[in-house]
């Protein structure tokens, strides 16, 4: 149990250091905040491989190392929202580990790739969530007149939060099955 612990731990600091290469290899960067990267994907991998609490533990590292970096800071509020939470909210993801995990053992491979790509939606809303409400919290006066903050700060985040939720899908389809395999001893 103890290494079991161990191996955990270690896991998320390798999926936190791979998050912080990804989030510097950019395919798009948007000019008031915001990336099409592949910087969930390990959060979503050890939050589908490890469960949620591993992966809310990986999201809010990445996250704080995220802020840490070098990140648009405004606030306090906002910096938390933006960053520790934003990426803590991806974590969510790993409530559909058991489900994921069910397919595996039962040699449901379609379904296994189904459940992977709920859990990577579910990441991406997450942080939608976050953005938006950041946007209309923090960043209200870049709405043009007379244009809802919240249909301004949804249509800003979803320009490039879709992308990313594509890309991060079709990455997570090949690499989670292939980790499963090894990390779990899955067939």
């Amino acid at each position: 149990m103890r290494n079991e612990r161990l191996r955990i731990l270690v896991e998320i600091a390798l999926c936190a250091a791979l998050f912080v290469v990804l989030k510097y290899l950019k395919l798009l960067e948007m000019p008031s905040g915001g990336s099409v990267s592949l910087a969930m994907l390990p959060i979503i991998v050890i939050a589908l491989l490890r469960g949620p609490v591993p992966g809310l533990v990986c999201g809010l590292l990445c996250g704080t190392i995220s802020l840490l970096l070098g990140s648009d800071l405004y606030s306090a509020p906002q910096a938390l929202l933006d960053y520790p939470v934003t990426y803590l909210l991806v974590g969510l993801s790993g409530f559909l580990a058991p489900a994921f995990r069910a397919a595996l053992d039962k040699s449901r491979t379609i379904t296994a790739l189904a459940w992977i790509l709920v859990a990577t939606a579910v990441g991406v809303l997450g942080r939608f969530v976050a953005s938006v409400l950041s946007g209309v919290l923090f960043f209200a006066q870049y709405a043009p007149e007379g244009q809802s903050p919240w249909l301004y700060s949804a249509g800003y985040n979803l320009s490039y939060l879709l992308p990313t939720g594509a890309l991060t899908a079709v990455a997570a389809v090949i690499v989670i099955p292939i980790l499963a395999r090894t990390i779990l001893h899955k067939k």
